[in-house]
């Protein structure tokens, strides 16, 4: 394997350490909100707006890091916001007040991910870029995947209902990521005094905004795990039980991510893609069809590996179709928001469609939004 950046480590670790908090929160989340009186519907629309919000500062934050020439700054400040939007947690017990603290939460996500991709992007090129963001993926995935297990321990420790004590322990590794993030050292932007320099950024190309199109369709149909979580309670698992399946799920993500990212440098981004939208199809379908809880465990490995193969190739395909280091960041803010900017009406349509029609039904309507995403990569 070839040499891995230092600074890409470090921000991986950053990735992993924030993750291993988030998961311990997103994943029980659902749970706890419904423990508080929270509908389907209801739940759809606070992780909607969550990450709605988020999207729409990233493409504005992916912006003004390209406009003021730093990335590590802005990428610090957002999982700083994050961290401390997460210190209340512990003490609100309504819906409505879970609603603020997790869309203040993902503000700081949406001002760190655009300069944080552009970051890593930097210190990339044709023959490794998959590599750098597939390990990226890993680390921050391995940490998705500690996360769900920390929990289970904190719930067997503390009370199988005890979330609180779960929103406490996960403060821990948010500040050891917040505190790594300063130990980053930022390439220079090159200066170039050019006249094309002046016209707008947002000018970057008719592939590349086919892409986002693509991007944003499939997103309509990609809605929030916490559907998944949802479902998996429906079926009989208790909360340990589905941390546990997050953690297997992690973990194959994780272990695939760097491998798959490097064969997406071999292969091409397109045929990744492709074959990662087509196992989405595959797993949701799955999720759609399984009735025994047995059954979970093969769907939850199969929708790690989409995540493997499609992740990281993902967001390298955007420094392959945006050659210009200094648009970067735009490019990064333009493409989140394209993922993000859909999450809203996907969980409110998921959440709909769970309570009113079937559990199953947003998995049916996920999974061919994915095949009609897979054919329309082919013509990028």
């Amino acid at each position: 394997m070839k040499k891995l950046n230092r600074n890409v480590v470090i921000l991986g670790l950053v990735s992993f350490f924030n993750d291993v908090s988030s998961e311990m929160i997103v994943k029980v989340l659902p749970l706890f909100l419904e423990s508080i009186g929270a509908g389907g519907a209801f739940i759809g629309v606070i992780e909607g707006t969550a990450e709605s919000l988020s999207s729409l500062l990233k493409m504005f934050f992916g912006y003004f890091s390209d406009k003021f020439h730093s990335r590590k700054w802005f990428a610090f400040f957002g999982y700083l916001e994050s961290t401390l939007a997460k210190c209340f947690l512990p003490f609100v017990h309504t819906p409505t007040g879970v609603f603020w603290v997790r869309a203040s939460e993902r503000v700081g996500k949406g001002i760190r991910t655009a300069p944080r991709d552009a970051l890593i992007s930097s210190y990339t090129d044709e023959t490794n870029r998959g590599l750098y963001f597939g390990f990226h993926r890993a680390l921050d995935t391995l940490g998705a995947a500690v996360g769900p297990l920390l929990g289970i321990w904190v719930l067997k420790v503390f009370g199988k209902s005890n979330f609180d004590a779960i929103f406490k322990f996960a403060l821990i590794p948010a500040f050891i990521a917040v505190i790594l993030m300063l130990f980053v050292k930022e390439k220079e932007f090159k200066q170039f005094v050019k006249k094309e320099k002046a016209k707008s950024k947002f000018n970057l190309g008719k592939r590349f905004y086919f892409y986002i199109a693509i991007i944003t369709l499939f997103t309509i149909g990609n809605s929030s795990d916490a559907f998944i979580t949802m479902y998996s309670g429906k079926l009989g698992l208790g909360a340990s039980a589905i941390l546990f399946l997050w953690f297997l799920h992690s973990m194959v993500y994780g272990l695939l991510s760097t491998p798959l990212g490097a064969l997406s440098d071999k292969i091409g981004r397109k045929k990744t893609l492709i074959i990662g939208y087509a196992i989405y199809a595959l797993s949701y379908l799955g999720f759609a069809l399984t009735k025994n809880p047995v059954y979970l465990y093969g769907v939850f490995v199969l929708y790690g590996i989409y995540y493997a193969f499609a992740e990281g190739a993902q967001k390298a395909f955007v420094s392959d179709l945006v050659e210009d280091q200094t648009a970067r960041g735009t490019a990064y803010g333009i493409y989140n928001f394209g993922v993000g900017i859909m999450a809203f009406p996907a969980s409110v349509i998921a959440g709909l469609l769970y309570q009113y029609v079937a559990p199953s039904a947003p998995f049916y309507f996920g999974g061919i939004i994915a095949l009609i995403s897979a054919i329309l990569i082919i013509f990028i």
